[in-house]
């Protein structure tokens, strides 16, 4: 019987840790610790990262072609540790996510995640909906999104998480630096509209949607839309794949005002030391291209 609660590792919310840094990861995994640091006070703490501590592994990218072409996920299950997937599929567009690849190859991926791990230990994100001008014209990202959904429901995929794009001064700073691009928060009836055809496409589908600390859409979603609240880290959900051992306490230091429902996890990516290659140009996290 479990007598102790374990910890989820979150790898990460903060770069891309499966498509850049699987190395450092592994090496972390040897010595059974990683030193994490907190982004806001920059306290660093221990995380134990034996297989006895840790309940279950959440990875979050946009590329897991090294993970799956370097072995990673079967070696980490041989050692004992258990694996879950976020995986961050959105149509290609080259002006916002220039360094990703191709979506066939991306869907490929999808596909062996969900033959060697089953569909039910991946959710996909189609995050974040963006809407943006161009000196051509007005532009959105949702071109990909039924075939995706298509794709994505063929393998098993039975989860997915969206939100609309989020002002940070960061990104403003950096798209500034586009002659004639411009990010656009559309009203709240467009979001509601986008949602309200999203899950009627993955409905058809067997797809469930879900929103990331979108509390205002949600909350103005006709009835029987469909769409939840998302816990992108889900101890229930995990607690259901691989036991009981988790807190199910809710995570404090993630956006809950907006909506967030996550579960508690510790996050070992490092803004400073894992820049993203990605260079998205709507995302958080410290880019290799910042311009």
């Amino acid at each position: 019987m479990m007598t102790h609660r374990q910890v989820v590792i979150s790898a990460s919310r903060r770069t891309d840790i499966p498509g850049f840094y699987m190395p450092w990861f592994m090496q972390q995994i040897k010595q059974a610790s990683v030193e994490t640091v907190n982004p806001y006070n920059l306290r660093t703490r221990t995380i134990p990262l034996a297989p006895r501590h840790v309940h279950s592994i959440v990875f979050w990218s946009k590329n897991f072609g090294p993970f799956i072409d370097e072995g990673y996920g079967e070696r980490l299950r041989r050692y004992g540790y258990r694996l879950f997937f976020n995986f961050t599929i959105n149509s290609e567009s080259r002006p916002l996510e220039p360094n990703i690849p191709p979506l066939d190859d991306r869907l490929g991926q999808l596909e062996t995640l969900c033959t060697v791990y089953g569909p039910e230990a991946v959710t996909w994100r189609f995050d974040p909906v963006c809407f943006y001008k161009t000196p051509s014209g007005h532009r959105h990202n949702l071109a990909d999104f039924e075939r995706i959904a298509d794709v994505a429901a063929r393998y098993g995929i039975r989860r997915c998480i969206t939100s609309f794009r989020d002002d940070y001064k960061k990104i403003d700073r950096r798209t500034a630096k586009r002659a004639g691009f411009r990010f656009i928060d559309p009203p709240l009836q467009k979001k509601v509209r986008v949602l309200t055809f999203m899950a009627a496409h993955l409905a058809g589908n067997r797809i469930d949607l879900y929103t990331c600390c979108e509390k205002a859409v949600l909350a103005a979603l006709p009835p029987g839309s469909g769409v939840k609240a998302a816990a992108c880290i889900d101890h229930h959900l995990l607690a259901r794949l691989y036991g009981e051992g988790v807190s199910f306490s809710r995570d404090t230091g993630q956006r809950r005002k907006q909506g967030c429902g996550c579960h508690t996890a510790v996050d070992i990516g490092d803004y400073r030391r894992h820049p993203c290659y990605h260079d998205c140009l709507f995302c958080y996290a410290n880019p290799v291209s910042p311009s």
